[in-house]
């Protein structure tokens, strides 16, 4: 099982930054990729980034050239930076972990920073 804590979110104006923090705790197997995704009101859940542990990324195309995901293997960390932030990105933030055991993928969830975009 692991753990997953998010940080960082807030209310933030159209145009500003915010930077998401999520901490992983209690591994028992190594974490293949980490990554963000964000549900907002009345929405499904989506991908916002994913980045592997040979640190490949991949990004929505809603938030490419905007936000940007880091992995800091040796603390167990994952960062997402959100820059020229939108009203259209206020979601609930959510940290998710990939563990593969023997060809079976599992994935943990964290609970969720709000983010809002508003002036």
């Amino acid at each position: 099982q692991v753990l997953l804590v998010e940080s960082g979110g807030g209310l933030v104006q159209p145009g500003g930054s915010l930077r998401l923090s999520c901490a992983a705790s209690r591994i028992m197997y190594s974490i293949n990729a980490m990554g963000w995704y964000r549900q907002a009101p009345g929405k499904q859940r989506e991908l916002v980034a994913t980045i592997t542990d040979d640190d490949s990324t991949n990004y929505a195309d809603f938030v490419k050239g905007r936000f940007t995901i880091s992995r800091d293997n040796a603390k167990n960390m994952v960062y997402l930076q959100m820059n020229s932030l939108k009203p259209e990105d206020t979601a609930v933030y959510y940290c998710n972990a990939v563990v593969l055991v023997v060809g079976q993928r599992y994935d943990f969830w964290g609970q969720g920073t709000q983010v809002t975009v508003s002036s």
